[in-house]
């Protein structure tokens, strides 16, 4: 029975064993994960360098979006890495790094989303915004950090094939042999009570702006409003959707094997539509982006 400081490493089996679908997974995912750094670095840039940009709004967004390439990044890289690899390995340091990074991550981001539509057309002072934007990088990491110990209880009796291409929780849980209880009671508590919390501040923030706009006297206005709306809702009703689908379920083969498809869609698709959902179709980012445009071309 191997506790899990006695694991110098795991070998993740990812999505398929195939190597012509691993070949085309890997130009997939790497173009995907070019744009989506591409987008969102270019994001944080265009928001730092536009006057127009500099409400507590598009500071969030700014933020959000470097959580989205760190997020993306420490997932995705080892996972390209592997696709190509014969020995698909991780280390023991490396996996509880993912874990830590992955989890802190998490939780940055979700309640980053929360706070976002309380600040739709607020005034405030940069030291109350980062004031703001300390809550979910502290309370995120010393979540992530409790989550993360409570691994050290797990056994796998020479068991080190992570049924995953991550280090996830529940496919850890899935693969210990002794030692799940606790670790699945952290992960399933802190889930629900984080994930609740902060979902239900999104609901009842977008009710009150759903109520603003519906008391709009242009027709117009309500329906540009309501598409921009849509649009936020569909990527927070999908990043919920899937971690909820992946956390709140006891770790059996099914759902450890339906979580891991599902995983893709929180770590490559939403980082990579945040830019276009929440900036790209504003119309104060689409002018400044022309502005900063017209100003390289003319130089």
């Amino acid at each position: 029975m191997l506790n899990f400081t006695d694991v110098t490493e795991f070998i993740l089996l990812g999505l398929t064993n195939r190597w012509e679908w691993q070949v085309l997974f890997f130009i997939m995912f790497l173009v995907v994960y070019i744009v989506r750094v591409l987008g969102n670095i270019g994001m944080i840039v265009l928001i730092k360098v536009s006057p127009q940009l500099s409400s507590p709004m598009y500071f969030f967004l700014s933020h959000l979006s470097f959580v989205d390439v760190w997020f993306s990044s420490n997932v995705t890289l080892k996972m390209l890495e592997n696709l190509l690899s014969e020995t698909k390995a991780i280390s023991y340091a490396g996996c509880l790094v993912q874990c830590f990074f992955f989890i802190a991550l998490v939780h940055v981001e979700i309640f980053i989303l929360a706070v976002m539509p309380l600040l739709y057309g607020s005034k405030m002072s940069r030291a109350v915004c980062i004031r703001l934007i300390s809550f979910p990088y502290i309370y995120g990491f010393l979540t992530s950090l409790a989550a993360t110990l409570s691994t050290y209880g797990l056994y796998f009796c020479g068991n080190i094939e992570i049924n995953h291409f991550c280090c996830a929780d529940p496919a850890l849980i899935k693969m210990a042999c002794a030692g799940t209880a606790i670790k699945e009671y952290t992960m399933r508590a802190l889930a629900g009570l984080n994930f609740s919390y902060s979902l239900t501040v999104v609901i009842i923030s977008y009710l009150f702006i759903l109520i603003a706009i519906v008391r709009m006297r242009s027709a117009e206005g309500r329906r540009k409003a309501f598409s921009t709306c849509g649009s936020h809702l569909t990527a927070v009703s999908i990043f919920y959707g899937t971690l909820i689908f992946m956390y709140l379920r006891r770790p059996t083969e099914e759902s450890v094997e339906q979580g891991k498809m599902v995983a893709v869609f929180y770590t490559t698709v939403i980082p990579m539509l945040n830019p276009m959902i929440y900036s790209l179709r504003n119309k104060d980012v689409k002018e400044a982006m022309h502005k900063l445009i017209n100003r390289a071309y003319l130089k």
